[in-house]
């Protein structure tokens, strides 16, 4: 049995475990490949490879979504993770590496909060540039012209909280961004 992360193992065989969520445990069973993240969990004989593929493709049809997104989405600047979702209202962890950021950008049916939890942040907001240390705030209203950036040397950190009428990522009008995306 080999495990990377929380694993347990009690009359079992030839297992491999590789979790970056909750425990798992293996109680009399043999030859698995038991892989846990906070997206899915799956669970595949060892031997069978053309299974997994199998299984790919019908995931792929059956529930795409799993296939395509994350949680954890990785971003050229850092990543973001949905943390909460209500109907007005959504909830993401962003990090911003050092030296990255955002692109200018606006929305339309949001507005914005954010707390720094970590690290320190440059804010524009409109034609104001703030810096937001541990533990500050700053809120980003519906249309306001605005960018994140982190000038610091560890990993900005922040809780964003979004309200509106409407929170999909197509609401981000980008006007200025260092990574060419449109």
């Amino acid at each position: 049995n080999a495990a990377h992360g929380a694993a347990v193992f009690e009359d079992s065989r030839n297992c491999n475990v590789t979790t970056d969520a909750a425990l798992v445990a293996l109680e009399g069973v043999d030859d698995l490949i038991v892989v846990a993240t906070a997206d899915a969990v799956l669970v595949s004989r060892q031997k069978d490879a053309n299974g997994l593929k199998r299984l790919v493709t019908k995931l792929k049809t059956v529930a795409p979504k799993v296939t395509e997104e994350h949680l954890k989405v990785h971003r050229p600047w850092g990543s973001y993770q949905s943390v909460d979702n209500g109907e007005r209202h959504q909830v993401k962890r962003i990090v911003v590496k050092p030296g990255g950021r955002l692109s200018l950008q606006k929305h339309h049916h949001r507005a914005e909060h954010w707390i720094v939890v970590r690290g320190t942040a440059r804010v524009t907001v409109n034609e104001t540039v703030k810096t937001v240390h541990e533990n500050e705030s700053i809120y980003i209203p519906m249309g306001a012209v605005h960018r994140m950036e982190n000038p610091g040397k560890i990993m900005l950190e922040l809780i964003e909280v979004q309200t509106g009428s409407y929170l999909g990522e197509n609401d981000i009008i980008r006007i200025e961004d260092d990574y060419q995306r449109s």
